[in-house]
């Protein structure tokens, strides 16, 4: 039994050292909504939430302008729509 909780005590993952990155995860404010959802509701109730992108951190209304979708049936089809846009990558970090 001790060894179980020395293993508990440990973190998961390590954590590197350095600046944050600005910006949240896209998947960190598509949970904060609730589905299906009208673009111009998402856009009031999280637009002015900076995500992060690999050009570097974007308001989310920004993004929602350039996105062709008024209407997402699931969260899955905002991310997918928000993806389009602003590209998938790896997130620079204040370093890069």
């Amino acid at each position: 039994m001790a060894d179980d909780n020395e293993e508990a005590e440990e973190p998961a993952v390590e954590l590197a050292e350095g600046e944050p990155v600005e910006g949240a995860p896209l998947a960190r404010v598509a949970s904060r909504l609730h589905w299906p959802i009208q673009k111009s509701e998402l856009a009031r109730k999280e637009g002015d939430a900076t995500i992060r992108t690999p050009d570097g951190p974007r308001e989310l209304d920004a993004v929602l302008a350039d996105v062709e979708v008024t209407y997402f049936e699931k969260q899955q089809e905002f991310l997918d729509a928000v993806r389009e846009v602003v590209g998938t990558g790896p997130i620079p970090t204040a370093n890069e």
